[in-house]
């Protein structure tokens, strides 16, 4: 019986060791738990206080009067910057992957990560897709919109930032340049979720129970003009922006948001989103699969349409092409080129795919989809993960093949094939001369070509464009 017992207590010792070693593993993967929930809540709190700011910004304009806007913004909003929020995300990210690697569960949570950064999974029933159309204005914004206006399953927006823009101001460049940024993501974050609350803050005058005359081009939204969200006319309620095709009486938010909800898929145009990058909270975000399509086009056709269309802001242009003074004033050329190096820049962007937009970012131009207006629907809803349906293929093939353009600055209807190039017998060469040097590393990217002098600009047989295929497809 010694003998026996004088056996028994190694393997005794076996089990009690192999014991001490799982309860350590059981400990330290406790304590990874712990320490990843600590930062989250620290996350969490952030965020919550720089949303309860943001939240605060409308109610502190309205309180201010003749308060400057961005001063009230810069008072209210400046708990930390972008830059810095992106920066103090990032140190977390890489505290976390490092305490997984000491703990040793580095091999899972990465695998985890690759999993979630792929967001280019074909579409399954009943996956929600959020399309952002990014653009400048004059590029051909209004008649791409409506690739995705005139499918019923996607809850489409025409330009709802113009509310923020009317009641938020900001100066350009520096802080208020990324404080716009801010109030412009965080509002577009709950329209893509749905919460169109958010916009009644901004509309002037505010709604009342929810009820509003003035959503900015209600008319352009089939989503707004459609039942339920038509509610019977009203008789002597003017509506500022009324649906186009039927009498509809004040927009009711409530019924729009839940409309919203009901769609399969939400796409929202938008001109007032400068740079790509301000958008990588949104494309990280786990409650929306975004998608960004950024529009551009030549900025000779840019500039000649804007000169046309907002033509109280050219004046310095017109009496400078008027009186043929040698050189135009340089603040104009300045602004000229930061826009062309803002819409390069995010391009650059997007081109270089990083981690947090990979099968997230397509570069179209406006003058491949006048020519080939079919074909670049079909990729752009082939990008997005949507089904085209023939609806829109009907509506593309009787809008863009018109006798005659349709009238208005935002009119959709147009011979497209015929009209993209208009605006090289209306720009004079001089001005498409200082838009070629002020715009050049742009125009090499998107693949415009310069013109060498007059002859060639106006000789439609002289290609100004350049073949591009897939690789605008990223």
């Amino acid at each position: 019986a010694p003998m026996e017992k004088g056996r028994t207590l190694p393997q005794d010792c076996r089990d009690f060791v192999q014991s001490l070693r799982m309860r350590s593993k059981y400990a330290l993967f406790l304590a990874f738990v712990v320490v990843v929930f600590v930062f989250i809540e620290k996350e969490n709190k952030i965020i919550s206080r720089v949303s309860d700011k943001l939240k605060q910004i409308p109610q502190s304009l309205a309180d201010a009067n003749s308060t400057d806007p961005a001063l009230v913004l810069a008072e209210n909003a400046s708990l930390m910057s972008l830059s810095e929020l992106d920066s103090a995300f990032s140190q977390l990210q890489g505290r976390l992957h490092n305490l997984s690697l000491q703990l040793g569960v580095g091999s899972a949570a990465e695998a985890v990560g690759e999993q979630e950064a792929e967001p280019s999974q074909p579409a399954r029933a009943g996956h929600r897709r959020h399309v952002l159309l990014m653009a400048t204005t004059r590029t051909g914004s209004s008649f791409v919109g409506e690739f995705f206006n005139q499918q019923g399953n996607i809850f489409y927006l025409f330009e709802p930032l113009w509310h923020i823009e009317r009641t938020v101001s900001f100066e350009p460049g520096g802080a208020n340049a990324a404080g716009s940024a801010l109030v412009y993501r965080d509002v577009l974050k709950q329209l893509f979720l749905c919460d169109l609350y958010v916009l009644e803050h901004f509309i002037s005058p505010l709604p009342e129970d929810h009820l509003t005359q003035f959503m900015f081009r209600r008319g352009s939204s089939r989503s707004l003009c459609e039942d339920p969200v038509c509610t019977p006319f009203v008789k002597k309620v003017f509506e500022k922006y009324h649906c186009k095709n039927r009498r509809c009486g004040p927009l009711n938010v409530t019924l729009a948001a839940e409309a919203c909800r009901r769609k399969e898929h939400m796409a929202l145009k938008a001109v007032r989103i400068r740079q790509l990058e301000f958008l990588q909270p949104l494309a990280e975000d786990p409650r929306l699969d975004l998608r960004v399509i950024q529009l551009v086009r030549d900025p000779r056709a840019v500039l000649a349409s804007r000169m046309v269309a907002f033509a109280g802001k050219y004046e310095t242009w017109k009496k400078w092409l008027a009186e043929g003074q040698d050189r135009l004033k340089e603040e104009e050329v300045q602004r000229l080129r930061g826009n062309c190096e803002s819409i390069r820049l995010s391009a650059e962007l997007g081109l270089r795919q990083p981690a947090w937009l990979r099968g997230r970012y397509m570069l179209v131009r406006y003058e491949d989809v006048a020519q080939q207006p079919l074909q670049k629907a079909r990729e752009m809803y082939r990008f997005a993960g949507i089904p085209l349906t023939p609806q829109v293929e009907d509506w593309i093939q009787k809008n863009t093949q018109a006798a005659l353009d349709g009238n208005g600055i935002y009119s959709t209807r147009k011979n497209s094939s015929e009209q993209f190039e208009k605006w090289r017998f209306s720009i004079p060469f001089k001005l498409a001369q200082v838009v070629q040097a002020a715009c050049g590393p742009a125009m090499h990217l998107f693949g415009y070509k310069l013109a060498r002098d007059a002859a060639s600009l106006t000789n439609r047989s002289v290609s100004l464009l350049e073949e591009r295929g897939t690789f605008w497809v990223t």
